[in-house]
């Protein structure tokens, strides 16, 4: 959707020299913007049976949970290791230098639960492949990802299918990464 990638700034050079990052915060300043991505969510999982939103932590939470509340449905966390109260399952996934951990609580879960995943964007698919894995681990059943950006170039949106079956639905792509 030409509008919402309109809206998102590059930012060369960050992290580390030679990748470009894709800021959406510049799409979340912009009303019109903001509405247009949320509104989009919330027409394609309209009437699918989604009983939860499952964010990733930190942009995940950002679109997750006002898709969740427009859905009528519960919001499920996913987080770092370490920031959740209560008894959790976790899931550790590789980094370009290195492994980290995300992890949600235990009780997030209720037999039936058909989720939505959600993030900003997909790049090699790590943290999305891990809270999948932890979802289906729990009996959740993924129905799709849910993307403002995929980096196809990147691979991880066709990982996820090939490794999960999980479909990735993105409003917009850029090339490269």
């Amino acid at each position: 959707m030409s509008v919402v990638k309109s809206k998102i700034r590059t930012i060369p050079d960050y992290p580390k020299k030679g990748i470009l990052f894709r800021d959406i915060t510049s799409l979340l300043l912009d009303p019109e913007g903001l509405a247009l991505t949320i509104g989009t969510f919330v027409d394609r999982y309209t009437g699918k049976g989604i009983t939860k939103v499952a964010g990733i932590e930190a942009r995940g939470f950002i679109v997750g949970a006002p898709v969740a509340f427009q859905l009528g449905a519960g919001f499920i966390p996913i987080r770092k290791k370490g920031k959740l109260p209560a008894e959790t399952v976790t899931e550790e996934y590789d980094l370009e230098y290195g492994k980290d951990v995300i992890e949600i609580h235990k009780d997030s879960i209720t037999p039936g639960d058909r989720i939505l995943l959600m993030d900003d964007l997909i790049a090699t698919g790590g943290t999305m492949l891990a809270a999948a894995r932890l979802l289906k681990r729990l009996g959740a059943e993924v129905a799709e990802a849910g993307v403002i950006i995929d980096l196809p170039d990147l691979g991880g949106a066709a990982k996820l299918k090939r490794d999960l079956g999980i479909e990735v639905y993105s409003i917009c792509e850029f090339e490269g990464h």
